[in-house]
């Protein structure tokens, strides 16, 4: 997700890698059009389905929570954000949780800054 937070975006603080449990053929088209509406992004042109192992080994790792189980993948996870599954639910459900997606990531984009100062 590259939506402004603060003065920049987050991806110039942290690179962000999103993978599951499962690949799915398409990308839930329901996510895909509401992202475009509020951002403008078109997530299938640089984003699809893709199984953990598929992504680089995260220095942090997040799961959504999503009512999955989520395997081990090599480290514990730093944070969990038990986040609903929006899918099959109203345009305003994918909305809230879009939301809360862009304010956790703006809190780890702080907690991130805060960290490399006290490291100077």
């Amino acid at each position: 997700m590259a939506e402004a937070l603060g003065n920049y975006f987050a991806s110039d603080v942290f690179e962000s890698y999103s993978a599951g449990t499962e690949t799915k053929p398409r990308i839930n088209q329901d996510a895909v059009r509401i992202m475009k509406e509020l951002y403008d992004i078109d997530m299938e042109k640089t984003q699809y389905s893709k199984l953990i192992e598929e992504i680089p080994s995260p220095d942090i790792a997040v799961s959504m929570g999503c009512n999955v189980g989520c395997p081990f993948i090599g480290r514990a996870f730093d944070d969990n954000w038990e986040l609903e599954d929006p899918t099959g639910k109203s345009d305003e459900e994918f909305r809230r949780i879009i939301s809360k997606i862009e304010e956790n990531i703006f809190k780890l984009k702080v907690e991130i800054e805060s960290m490399e100062k006290k490291q100077g």
